[in-house]
């Protein structure tokens, strides 16, 4: 119809982005990484900025990783606490008792020992699921607090310069 189409803009970042990276000439005499047009061995260092941006980030996420970690911890702890004052009830009853487990929308008649052996392997594979859990969060924590080491030895080397 009557309209025209959008000007296209390149932003100067996708530029710069989609531009290939120079690759540095070796040092005279030293070995050939290999044949030209092959991708360098090393990666360029980062910057100073660009390591502390990411050494940030990483610790934020890590951070993050934790507060879900002690998340999960809880809900799996009161998941196993309610199922253990579900079998303590259950076990105070009389073996006769007409006992049903809760299946989707149905109920299905159980015995007893049944419920008694489902609630306890509830418990069993909640405390499994805690000591991964804190597993994990123990080897995030350690990560985190290196993060945190590597980006005050960076701020301390910045100043002394």
């Amino acid at each position: 119809l009557g309209v025209p189409p959008f000007p296209r803009v390149s932003c100067p970042l996708c530029v710069l982005l989609r531009a290939p990276l120079p690759v540095p000439a070796p040092p005279a005499g030293s070995p050939s990484p290999g044949p030209v047009g092959s991708p360098p061995l090393l990666t360029p260092a980062l910057s100073p900025g660009q390591a502390f941006t990411e050494l940030q980030a990483k610790v934020m996420d890590t951070q993050q990783k934790v507060k879900l970690a002690d998340l999960q911890i809880e809900q799996l702890t009161k998941t196993k606490k309610h199922a253990h004052l579900t079998d303590t009830e259950v076990m105070m009853l009389v073996d006769e008792t007409r006992m049903y487990e809760g299946v989707g929308r149905m109920f299905i008649l159980q015995p007893k020992g049944v419920i008694h052996n489902q609630l306890l392997e509830k418990q069993r594979i909640a405390e499994e699921k805690i000591k991964e859990l804190e597993q994990k969060k123990s080897y995030l924590e350690r990560s985190v607090k290196e993060a945190e080491d590597n980006i005050r030895e960076m701020l301390m080397a910045r100043r002394a310069q």
